[in-house]
């Protein structure tokens, strides 16, 4: 057997206890009284590196079972019976037990899945994956020479909205995706294949028609309320139990930001059922980016994925509303872990 095995699992033991709900921040007591009383030195043995124990097939068991869904946390850290377990936390309890199994027996550790990983990887590498930013309106265009096409200093990128966003999720979706083509375009350049692709939209229905042109067709409890010109903030208006409620950014009587709303939903393009339509939204820029960054964020990433999965399982349609703070004039990544930071989800239940 490989030194390399026994240390791995491990240290996956270790990780599945810090890193799987990072929110709730388990101990090893904690740990010990779920899976039956036992010691909490019999659980520093099998999470230590430098010399570990192989723990019994029945505890790596509980193990899958006690990790294969947040519910294990509900009334108190412990092992809900298997019986108890929905479909997808059945197969994300195998999935997690068959590679516990294959470490104990002094395997190297398995390639994470991408699909596990992040909801930015497609599966097929022949795909394509457009981008769709609203042009930045002939007003705010007026004093920036590089957004004039006379201009020798002419940069086409300076005619988009959005364009910290769309620089953050263009590069993460061309590392996630090398051999996809990754286009962006304004909502104004599309044709009708870009339509038919994986479409991502960047911002909201005050300047971008391909997003107002989607969300019509969606059936979501949530609405856009566009910005007028009366200097109304507009908001998203949900649907909650049959109440509706408008969710604002906040502004101080300044008018400087100080928390904005982002949007973030992902479900069947209505123009091609084998295909994605992703919107991420905020009444204001930093709203746009706070939605793109809860996905691409490294130090958020993988608990706001964990989180998805979870809570809405995989490939289904589901809605985020989450507040983004702004601390000196920067926005805030988003952390869907924290129920103050989740503003309205869809849907309202667990599938």
């Amino acid at each position: 057997m490989s030194p390399v095995a026994p240390r791995a699992l491990a240290r996956r033991l270790k990780g599945l206890r810090e890193e799987q709900w990072p929110d709730v921040g388990l101990t090893q007591a904690q740990l010990a009284q779920a899976l039956g009383g036992l010691s909490i030195s019999l659980i520093s043995s099998w999470e230590n590196a430098d010399n570990p124990i192989r723990p019994p097939i029945k505890r790596l068991e509980a193990y899958a079972t006690l990790f294969a869904t947040r519910r294990s946390l509900e009334g108190g850290f412990g092992l809900l019976p298997l019986d108890n377990l929905t479909d997808e936390e059945r197969d994300r309890r195998k999935g997690l037990l068959d590679e516990l199994l294959w470490l104990r027996e002094g395997n190297e550790p398995a390639p994470a899945k991408s699909e596990a990983a992040d909801l930015w990887t497609f599966e097929d590498p022949e795909q394509w994956i457009t981008i769709v930013c609203a042009p930045l309106p002939q007003e705010y265009r007026r004093h920036l020479s590089y957004a004039d096409p006379e201009s020798p200093d002419f940069v086409s990128l300076y005619t988009y909205a959005d364009p910290d966003a769309l620089i953050e999720l263009f590069g993460h979706l061309r590392a996630r995706n090398p051999e996809s083509k990754v286009t962006f375009h304004t909502s104004e350049e599309l044709t009708a294949d870009d339509y038919t692709s994986h479409l991502v939209l960047l911002g909201g229905v005050d300047f971008n028609t391909a997003t107002r042109e989607v969300i019509e067709r969606a059936n979501l409890p949530v609405k856009q309320v566009a910005r007028d010109a009366v200097g109304a903030h507009g908001g998203f208006r949900v649907t909650e139990n049959g109440e509706s409620k408008l969710i604002e950014p906040e502004l101080d009587e300044e008018g400087h930001l100080l928390e904005d709303v982002a949007h973030f939903y992902r479900g069947v393009s209505p123009f091609n059922r084998k295909r994605t339509v992703t919107v991420c939204n905020g009444m204001y820029s930093r709203g746009t980016l706070g939605a793109v960054r809860a996905l691409t964020d490294g130090r958020f990433l993988d608990r706001n994925t964990a989180y998805v999965r979870e809570r809405f399982g995989y490939g289904k349609p589901f809605s985020i509303i989450s507040r983004v703070p702004v601390v000196g004039g920067q926005g805030l990544t988003p952390d869907w872990t924290l129920e103050e930071n989740r503003l309205h989800e869809w849907p309202e239940a667990a599938g």
